[in-house]
């Protein structure tokens, strides 16, 4: 009986006279999104989006695509009708109610909505004259306009529209609304959700992923291909650099300090996730780090990173509590792969006792007894990367 979706949006409806462009944005995105399940059309009319289905297509399958769409707030399964003759509608609402309402014995309020103010009757006269017809029809229902046991919304437009759920959507802005950034993605728990959390923003993704063979395996970089592959699903396509950091982490191992070697090596990544943010017009870096997690995730430590930035980064998951991150990471099913037990480049050379508040001039003077080889290992690792485009 649905033939149409009404989406609703939130933060969207406050951009005054730009709203236009984000309703667009979140029109295309919808579009993208229904593109591989169907033809489906989209449709933007006097600030509301609709989404008209085909004459065969799956409803569960198309509302767990619509809840993948960043923008969305609400997803109402809505019953057309063509005409906007108040009879009509009104026989369509007690139509409705009468097949999806098994038992008649609820509390209900009703909304109405006109988009053309020179419709004969207003929104108040329409809800009291549906309200009226309701009571009428089915005797065991009674008003609550406070708490009702179930809404039933009306809109009339050029159609008419009637719907009573509204289906959760995961809010947030439309996906590049927001600009675009590098997302440095391990195999962990913390930066795919830290992506998720940057897109829901309407950031566009782009990704780099560091690979230590053979001290990490194939299957460790297959595991951060298939995170993107998952986040790819709400983000959209996402460029995922695989790195060889190998020879790098290796000198840095032997030239500098072990119980430095965490701060270092961090600062090598972000240097190359840096470069190829410039190159790919990045916005910004976006890593998974919360304060305190780890010892590279001090205050001390997070600053001698930034250090060597000429890009802000983002961390979503800054005064994320590890269960907070844990409970994302399950809804939306990176949790499982993150687990498996492929360790990243930034665990095998972890050192016993790393320090957790480093003094940025030490950090650097350390830095020099790298200069022989570093220039020369950084191009190697920037000229050799592996580009897998997930999505």
């Amino acid at each position: 009986m649905y033939r149409a979706f009404l989406i609703k949006y939130g933060e969207i409806g406050l951009k005054g006279k730009n709203r236009h462009v984000f309703e667009n944005m979140l029109k295309d995105q919808i579009k993208y999104h229904l593109d591989q399940l169907g033809e489906f059309e989209v449709i933007r009319e006097q600030g509301r989006i609709f989404v008209s289905c085909p004459e065969e297509y799956d409803y569960e399958e198309t509302v767990a695509e619509l809840q993948k769409v960043f923008g969305v707030v609400g997803i109402c399964p809505v019953v057309v009708v063509d005409s906007t003759e108040w009879e009509t509608v009104t026989e369509a609402a007690l139509e409705y109610v009468d097949r999806f309402y098994e038992k008649k014995d609820f509390t209900f309020k009703v909304e109405a909505k006109r988009a053309d103010k020179r419709y004969p009757m207003t929104s108040p006269e329409m809800c009291c004259k549906l309200g009226e017809s309701l009571l009428r029809r089915f005797e065991s229902l009674k008003v609550d306009v406070h708490e009702p046991q179930v809404r039933v919304f009306v809109e009339v437009r050029t159609k008419s529209y009637i719907y009573s759920h509204i289906i959760p959507g995961p809010g947030g802005m439309p996906v590049g609304s927001g600009g675009k950034a590098m997302l440095l993605l391990s195999g962990g728990i913390d930066s795919p959700v830290a992506g998720y959390m940057i897109a829901k923003r309407g950031v566009a993704l782009e990704a780099t992923y560091f690979h230590a063979p053979p001290y990490t395996s194939e299957r460790a970089k297959q595991k951060v291909v298939d995170l993107a592959r998952i986040i790819s699903a709400y983000t959209g396509p996402i460029r995922l650099n695989i790195v060889n950091f190998t020879d790098i982490q290796l000198y840095i191992y032997e030239q500098c300090p072990h119980e430095q070697l965490t701060i270092i090596m961090r600062r090598y990544m972000m240097k190359i996730a840096e470069k190829l943010a410039l190159d790919s017009k990045c916005d910004g870096l976006v890593t998974g780090e919360s304060i305190g997690q780890v010892a590279s995730q001090t205050m001390k430590s997070l600053m001698a990173t930034n250090a060597v930035c000429t890009l802000p980064v983002y961390r979503p998951l800054i005064a994320f509590d590890k269960q907070d991150i844990i409970d994302i990471s399950e809804k939306i099913k990176t949790y499982e792969t993150s687990i498996l037990p492929y360790e990243d480049c930034c665990t095998i050379f972890v050192a016993k006792h790393p320090v957790t508040h480093p003094i940025l001039s030490v950090i650097e003077k350390s830095e020099t007894h790298l200069e022989e080889q570093i220039d020369r290992l950084m191009e190697e690792a920037l000229s050799t990367i592996e580009v897998v485009n997930v999505g």
